[in-house]
C-alpha cells in the first residue's frame, strides 16, 4: 500500500466511524421530522425552523470555533512531542471558542425582536426566541471535536452526532402527544442543543484530563500564541471560511421566510433536509479529512502526494453522492411526502434541484481542508466569499420571479462556482510545495 493510498484509507475509516452515528443520527432524525411537520403543518413547521435557522445563522456569524487550529497546530505539538504546547493550545482554544459563544448568546437575544417581526414569527413566538438563543450552545463545541479528531477518537465523534437526534426525537414525541404545539417543540429543539454542548465538552475534557493529567490544569509558563506564530490570523481566516462556505445555507432559509413568508420557508426546510444525506458525509469527509492532511503537510508531503489523496477522497465521494441524487431526481414527490406529508409535496422540485447542488458541493470540503492544513485558509475564504457575494445578493430577486425553486437555481451557480475555485486553488498551492 503507498503511502497516499494509507492516508486515503485513514481518511475513509475516520469518516465511516463518524458516519456509523450519523447514519443513525440520519433515521432518528426523518422521524423526528415526520412528527414535528404533521403536527405543525407548513406554517408552524416554518416558524421552528426559522426561529432555529436564525439562531444558528447569527452563531455561525459571530462564534469562534477553534478546532481548525488545534488540529493543525496539536499536530505539530505531536510531532515534536511537546505535551504543554499541546496544553497550552488546548486552553487557548477553548478561552477562545466559549468567549465567542458567550457573544453569539448575546447578539441573538438583542436581535431577536427586530429580526423575528419580519420572519412571520407571532409575538410569543419572538419573546421565547429570547431564551432559545441559548440553543447557539449548541454549535460552540469545536474545540473539544478537533481534539477528539487530533488523538483519533472518531468513534466518539460519531456516538456524539446521536445526542441531539436522540433528543429532539424524546422532545417532539413528547410535545405532539401531549398536544403543546409550536412552543413545546421549541424547547424540545433547544434542550436537544444544550445536551449536544455538554456531552462533546464532557467527552474531549475527559479524554485531554486522561492523557495530560497535570499538564492540562498547570501547563509550563508560556502563551499559544507565541508557541504558534501566526495562530490568531490562521484562526481569523479559517473562521471566516467557515463562515462563508456555510452561509448560504444558513441564511438562505431565512431569506426565503423574509419574501416568501414562513409557509414556504417551511416547505424550502423540507427539501433542504432530504440534501442532508449528501451534505453531512461531505462536511464529515472534509472534517477527518483535515487531520491527515495536516499530518502530510507536517511531515513534508504537501505536494503531489497530497493531490493524489484529495483527487482519490473527492473521487470516492462524487461516487457515492450519485445515486442519491439519481434516486432523488426519480421520486421527488414520493420522498417529500414520505418525509413530511402531503401538504408538503409541493417542495419536491426544489429539492432535485438542491440534492444536485449538494453534489456538486462535495468537492468544496476536502479542498477547504487541504488548504487550511497547508496553511492557506484565507484562499479557501476567498474563493467562499467571492461565490458568495456574487449569488447570495441574487436570492431575493430569483425568489420574487422564480418562487421557490429560485432558491435552487442559487444553490446550483453557486455550488459550481465555489467548487471550481477551491479545485484550481489547491491544485496551484500544491504545485508550489
Amino acid at each position: 500500500m503507498t503511502q497516499n493510498e494509507g492516508t486515503a484509507g485513514r481518511i475513509f475509516k475516520g469518516l465511516g466511524l463518524v458516519l456509523g452515528g450519523k447514519a443513525g443520527a440520519g433515521l432518528i432524525s426523518l422521524v423526528y421530522l415526520v412528527i414535528a411537520a404533521r403536527a405543525l403543518g407548513p406554517r408552524d413547521y416554518g416558524i421552528l425552523v426559522l426561529v432555529h435557522g436564525y439562531v444558528t445563522a447569527v452563531c455561525g456569524i459571530v462564534e469562534f470555533p477553534a478546532w481548525q487550529a488545534i488540529v493543525r497546530y496539536g499536530a505539530e505539538a505531536g510531532e515534536e512531542d511537546a505535551p504543554h504546547r499541546l496544553a497550552r493550545l488546548l486552553r487557548f482554544g477553548t478561552a477562545v471558542e466559549l468567549t465567542g459563544g458567550a457573544v453569539a448568546i448575546l447578539v441573538t437575544m438583542a436581535l431577536a425582536p427586530f429580526v423575528g417581526p419580519r420572519l412571520g414569527w407571532p409575538p410569543e413566538t419572538v419573546a421565547f426566541a429570547i431564551p432559545y438563543s441559548f440553543a447557539v450552545l449548541g454549535s460552540v463545541r469545536s474545540a473539544p471535536a478537533g481534539y477528539l479528531q487530533l488523538i483519533g477518537r472518531f468513534d466518539l465523534i460519531g456516538l456524539h452526532n446521536m445526542v441531539q437526534p436522540i433528543v429532539r426525537l424524546i422532545g417532539a414525541s413528547l410535545a405532539w402527544l401531549m398536544g403543546w404545539g409550536l412552543k413545546g417543540f421549541l424547547a424540545a429543539w433547544l434542550i436537544a442543543a444544550l445536551a449536544e454542548f455538554a456531552v462533546l465538552w464532557g467527552m474531549g475534557l475527559w479524554f485531554a484530563h486522561r492523557r495530560l493529567g497535570g499538564i492540562l490544569r498547570r501547563p509550563q509558563p508560556g502563551s499559544a500564541s507565541m508557541d504558534n506564530p501566526g495562530i490568531w490570523r490562521f484562526l481569523v481566516a479559517s473562521n471566516a471560511d467557515v463562515t462563508l462556505s456555510e452561509l448560504a445555507g444558513r441564511v438562505a432559509p431565512l431569506i426565503v421566510g423574509w419574501v416568501l413568508g414562513p409557509a414556504m420557508a417551511g416547505l424550502f426546510a423540507v427539501a433542504q433536509r432530504a440534501t442532508v444525506i449528501i451534505a453531512q458525509p461531505a462536511q464529515i469527509l472534509g472534517n477527518t479529512a483535515y487531520a491527515e492532511l495536516a499530518r502530510m503537510v507536517a511531515a513534508g508531503e504537501g505536494g503531489a502526494p497530497l493531490r493524489r489523496t484529495l483527487r482519490r477522497v473527492i473521487g470516492i465521494a462524487l461516487a457515492a453522492a450519485a445515486p442519491v441524487t439519481i434516486v432523488a431526481a426519480l421520486f421527488p414527490t414520493p420522498i417529500v411526502t414520505l418525509l413530511a406529508g402531503p401538504a408538503f409535496k409541493a417542495a419536491g422540485s426544489v429539492m432535485v434541484v438542491l440534492i444536485a447542488a449538494r453534489m456538486i458541493a462535495v468537492v468544496g470540503p476536502p479542498c477547504s481542508s487541504a488548504l487550511s492544513a497547508m496553511g492557506y485558509p484565507a484562499l479557501s475564504m476567498s474563493a467562499n466569499l467571492f461565490a458568495s457575494l456574487i449569488f447570495l445578493p441574487l436570492l431575493p430577486w430569483l425568489l420574487n420571479h422564480a418562487g421557490l425553486m429560485g432558491a435552487g437555481v442559487q444553490a446550483i451557480c453557486q455550488a459550481l462556482l465555489a467548487s471550481a475555485l477551491l479545485a484550481g486553488l489547491v491544485w496551484r498551492c500544491s504545485l508550489a510545495r
